[in-house]
């Protein structure tokens, strides 16, 4: 007797490419209707809302082009969330142009198209997001260099007490917000790499295992990298940015609390000495505790009236908003970049910020939906790292305009005016797609080598078991092809 078997047949993914062409569409459409809306007559006159369709119409046709032919299985959300998050923001760095003297809008929508094009580029060779591994250690130095470029001489430049921009060509540019792309490939590398060593090896103390000195050399370089930040370029937002994104990608790949609230000693011990030695950490606190204090509020330096006007300025958008166009960003210093925040809540209420920020978690979760599926443990940390990093940076943002935290000048992703933070948040885009459309390729099963992943079964300490182990465990029993 004879028994012929064949293979079941494998149901391969759908591309999902005219889901996100349709969203993309929606997605461009939404900055020059709301253009219209500010002022129809000066919209129509002066064609800005012509030259932003055009520009987002364009990049966005490239990436999705790009994806058709080198990453046709990326994840169709991420796209058309990121573009309607980038118009919106252009919308209103217009509309606050309109009835102020700055004059950010034209800058940055030739950096949206920058941007985007870059972003492109970066999608259609990097076909494997695991090449990324092989640079850790490049990465890292390539961070440092970026960091300290604010501080040579000749281009580095200080604009409002903080040294962190260099200026080329008449143009200033950010480094630091490149810099938190290599830190986060070197942090996922590091850690795929060492996770083991730093779970397992370290004495144990009740029931805390104690890590060895030597596994904590990369917690105090980033430590003193963010203090070093904090203490030269005077800059809070990406001192805490920066730790943030090594801490959170650590308890991604350990699960272990014990990290975390070593990280939160360090960041407590960096806190009381840069507030007292650092005068600009303590005019930002001091602003913060005491915001309605005159005396505090009419300070020339490090006063409390942008914090406050914000705060007015939200509140009186209320629960609908007062309407494109109706609001008073002008008595807001910086309501283009550090409070764009809260010129959107003023004239799209609560109602359009919770839309706006909905928006945000949804470009998270398909973020960390990427993570979820690709099998290597370095694209399941470099995903959900800079799932993490965009979480980290909206929640100080937010945090500061709503008086939660001291305010501490970060940009809003996609959204602020900023050529530089624009330019890397599009690059963390194409990278989110690049590793989505390897967790949904069909051939990349058949091409993944369980080599380049740490083997996860049978090394957990008690008691402990790490996100990305959990993630993996899930993977590999199939729960995680779908969309």
């Amino acid at each position: 007797m004879s028994t012929s078997s064949t293979a079941p047949a494998v149901e391969l993914p759908r591309s999902r490419r005219l889901t996100e062409l349709v969203l993309t569409v929606l997605a461009v459409l939404l900055c020059p209707a709301a253009m219209y809306l500010v002022d129809p007559e000066t919209a129509l006159a002066n064609r800005m809302w012509l030259q932003a369709l055009t520009v987002q119409g364009v990049g966005a046709l490239v990436l999705h082009a790009v994806m058709y032919m080198r990453a046709r299985y990326a994840d169709p959300f991420i796209l058309p969330i990121a573009v309607a998050l980038n118009g919106l923001g252009l919308a209103m760095i217009y509309r606050i142009d309109l009835t102020t003297t700055a004059n950010a809008g034209a800058a940055q929508l030739m950096w949206t198209g920058l941007a985007m094009i870059a972003s492109a580029v970066v999608l259609f060779f990097l076909r494997d997001h695991r090449v990324l591994r092989k640079i850790t250690y490049i990465s890292l130095a390539a961070s440092i260099v970026l960091l300290l470029l604010p501080l040579l001489p000749i281009i580095g430049t200080e604009i409002n007490g903080a040294r962190i921009w260099i200026s080329l060509g008449g143009r200033t540019f950010q480094p630091g917000e490149i810099a938190k792309i290599t830190l986060a490939i070197f942090f996922a590398g590091y850690l795929s790499t060492h996770r083991d060593l730093i779970m397992l090896a370290g004495k144990r103390l009740g029931p805390v295992r104690l890590p060895r000195f030597k596994d904590l050399a990369p917690m105090f370089i980033a430590w003193f990298v963010s203090l070093a930040v904090l203490v030269f370029q005077r800059d809070l937002g990406s001192a805490i940015l920066f730790f943030g994104i090594f801490l959170a990608m650590l308890f991604l790949a350990t699960g272990s609390l014990t990290w975390v609230a070593l990280g939160l000693l360090f960041v407590a011990a960096g806190g009381v000495l840069a507030y007292n030695y650092i005068s600009h950490v303590y005019y930002r606190i001091n602003s913060w505790v005491h915001a309605f204090d005159p005396e505090i509020y009419n300070q020339p330096l490090g006063g409390s009236g942008q914090i406050v006007q914000g705060l007015f300025g939200l509140a009186s958008g209320g629960l609908f908003g007062r309407g494109w166009g109706n609001g008073r960003p002008d008595l807001v210093s910086y309501s283009n970049s550090d409070m764009i925040i809260t010129a959107l809540g003023e004239e799209l209420g609560l109602l359009g910020l919770g839309a706006i920020l909905m928006l945000f978690l949804l470009l998270v979760s398909r973020g960390f939906r990427a993570a979820l599926g690709t099998r290597d443990a370095f694209g399941k940390l470099l995903a959900a790292g800079f799932s993490a990093l965009i979480v980290i940076q909206l929640f100080v943002v937010v945090g500061g305009v709503t008086r939660l935290i001291p305010l501490t000048g970060l940009t809003t992703p996609f959204m602020s005016a900023g050529g530089s933070s624009l330019l890397s948040n599009w690059v963390i885009v194409a990278i989110l797609l690049a590793i989505s459309h390897t967790a949904r390729a069909p051939h990349v099963v058949e091409e993944f080598d369980e080599s380049d992943s740490i083997d996860y079964e049978g090394y957990e300490p008690e008691g402990a078991t790490s996100v990305i182990s959990r993630i993996t465990e899930t993977n590999r029993s199939g729960g995680a092809r779908g969309e």
